[in-house]
């Protein structure tokens, strides 16, 4: 069994502590990932804004962060060439595979570096980013994050927004509605030709939380030909809970099976941006999940939901 991951946070963790991609003490790295067998990495470069930036010692805007960052995950990726290279295409990852190489793709958590200039996704795309998370939690020049004010969680994308999504539509970059509005959710239904995602959500059904989705976002993700990856996060898998359980993450995929169909539910695990203990810490938690996904699911079903 192959694993793809479609969110980890843990660019900005070696940006900030200096740590290498090949092996840290933090939750992925590459060895482990080697060893998990492990298809493709979706590679965040999260940008943390107000008090999370100011926490982390960070004054300089979004786009100048983004570059730091960005610079970093070059040098790790080409530093380890023996173990993982860039994926720019479909037909990257299925080369890679051939090599005996893993795959990162690499995304950006937040479209606020765009600052209202449409012609910075052509940079990102230049510089190889092929998903960008349209919001974090703040409001930015796409549109407005999830709410637990339901005025608020209703309001749509921006008119930069709506250019945004039909550039990305052109480019080929992959639109993520996670942490999206559920109004925003809804105008990339209307405005996207083209699948996107949620890379790192939950169920609403099962825990209530504002970051989760509904049973209808689910069906359009399912209706666009896209994927909704499983977060980890103990908060949006049980209400209130400080710890997350492999049974936990399996009940949402079954859920999430029911509703959207097996061709659209994916593993997002936002490793190294969630703060709740696991399990089993760091990637080999991976193992676990498929382990016991055996007990609910057939082999074909699984593949689908770890790589295919």
């Amino acid at each position: 069994m192959r694993i793809v991951d479609m969110h980890c946070d843990t660019l900005l963790e070696c940006y900030l502590k200096d740590k290498r991609l090949r092996k840290n003490d933090l939750s992925v790295d590459l060895e482990t990932m080697k060893k998990n067998r492990t298809l493709g990495q979706f590679f965040a470069i999260f940008l943390p804004l107000g008090r999370d930036a100011e926490e982390a010692g960070l004054d300089m805007d979004p786009y100048s962060l983004f570059l730091k960052i960005s610079e970093v995950y070059k040098r790790e990726i080409e530093a380890n060439s023996d173990l993982i290279r860039p994926a720019l295409s479909y037909d990257d990852v299925i080369a890679n595979r051939e090599e005996g190489k893993m795959s990162s793709i690499l995304t950006v958590e937040d479209g606020q570096l765009l600052d209202g200039r449409l012609e910075r996704l052509e940079e990102l795309y230049e510089r190889g980013v092929r998903l960008l998370t349209l919001t974090w939690n703040y409001e930015n020049c796409i549109g407005y994050p999830n709410s637990t004010d339901r005025e608020k969680h209703m309001k749509g994308l921006k008119p930069f927004g709506i250019e945004t999504v039909k550039r990305m539509n052109e480019l080929g970059m992959i639109i993520d509605v996670s942490h999206l509005s559920e109004g925003g959710f809804y105008d990339v239904v209307k405005y996207s030709e083209k699948p996107f995602v949620a890379s790192h959500s939950c169920a609403a059904a099962l825990c209530g939380h504002s970051r989760n989705l509904t049973d209808q976002q689910l069906r359009s993700i399912a209706e666009s030909g896209g994927v909704a990856g499983v977060n980890f996060y103990s908060k949006f898998l049980k209400d209130s809970a400080e710890k997350t359980f492999a049974e936990d993450i399996i009940e949402h995929i079954k859920y999430m099976v029911k509703i959207a169909g097996e061709d659209h539910v994916g593993l997002g695990s936002d490793f190294d941006g969630i703060d709740c203990g696991l399990e089993v810490e760091g990637y080999d938690f991976m193992q676990t999940i498929m382990l016991k996904m055996e007990k609910y699911f057939k082999s074909s079903t699984i593949e689908k939901i770890c790589y295919k």
